[in-house]
């Protein structure tokens, strides 16, 4: 099955996009969400790689509902292609064991189901960037939820903003275990603080499921967190826009099937 498509990830402060070109990610850009405006024009120099491939498409996931509109209406003007929205046109293929109004963010489930597609097994995601997600699939590819908590930047900024003395301090990874110096404790906190939460977390997952999962890493800040690092199994940097290629596929064979029968 041939995959031409575009797909656009919106998330809490950045948007990514990529090109999928016969099923491979080849192209990948990133931009701050108040350049959401410059969007559209970067997307239409992408499309022309798939314009004369096969059932061309854009696929846009958003966790920022009125950036999405904005996006989709611009995209719209810009191009003669309809943009194919995640969870409204189609389906995450991800079973839930979560509360009817959980609201779970779109990246989450994304992350998930591109996730069980490729392991078919049990697994944890560590997705580490303006928030940090600890979320656990089970063995079934059933998303059962997890937990959020601040990214280390967002920590940074709140110990900055609701003490005076505390300065503002840019996230690196500490030079040293203990901080000689209110920058590199700081530092220090948050950085040992994310690792020891979410180590505690897979523990606990695991003991949940009876068995210890695959520990997956994505996120702008995994790299810093994990990087040769026996915690996690594998870092996936564009783990949302493999999902959104799991889904797309997963639509289109729906779709045949469908006509099929």
């Amino acid at each position: 099955m041939e995959l031409n498509f575009i797909a656009i990830s919106i998330g809490n402060t950045r948007t990514q996009f990529c090109t999928f070109i016969d099923g491979a990610l080849t192209e990948h850009q990133i931009i701050d969400n108040h350049q959401i405006e410059t969007l559209p024009e970067m997307v239409a120099v992408s499309y022309l790689d798939i314009a004369d491939k096969k059932d061309p498409a854009i696929l846009l996931a958003s966790v920022v509902p009125q950036l999405a509109t904005q996006a989709e209406s611009l995209i719209n003007q810009k191009l003669a292609s309809q943009v194919i929205r995640i969870q409204r046109d189609i389906d995450i293929p991800l079973g839930l064991q979560t509360d009817p109004d959980a609201n779970t963010g779109q990246d989450r489930l994304l992350n998930g189901a591109g996730a069980y597609d490729t392991l078919k097994q049990a697994c944890v995601i560590v997705d580490a960037g303006t928030a940090i997600t600890v979320d656990f699939i089970d063995g079934q590819g059933t998303f059962h939820g997890g937990a959020i908590l601040p990214g280390m930047q967002m920590m940074l900024d709140a110990m900055h903003q609701q003490a005076s003395q505390l300065p503002k301090v840019k996230l690196q990874k500490p030079t040293e275990p203990i901080g000689h110096n209110t920058q590199q404790a700081m530092l220090t906190g948050v950085y040992y603080g994310a690792r020891g939460a979410i180590l505690k977390l897979i523990e606990t997952y695991a003991e949940h499921a009876g068995a210890y999962p695959l520990v997956i890493a994505t996120g702008g800040d995994a790299p810093l967190l994990f990087e040769d690092d026996d915690l996690i199994d594998r870092i996936v940097p564009h783990l949302t826009l493999l999902g959104m290629k799991t889904t797309f596929k997963a639509a289109l064979e729906s779709e045949l099937e469908s006509n099929a029968n």
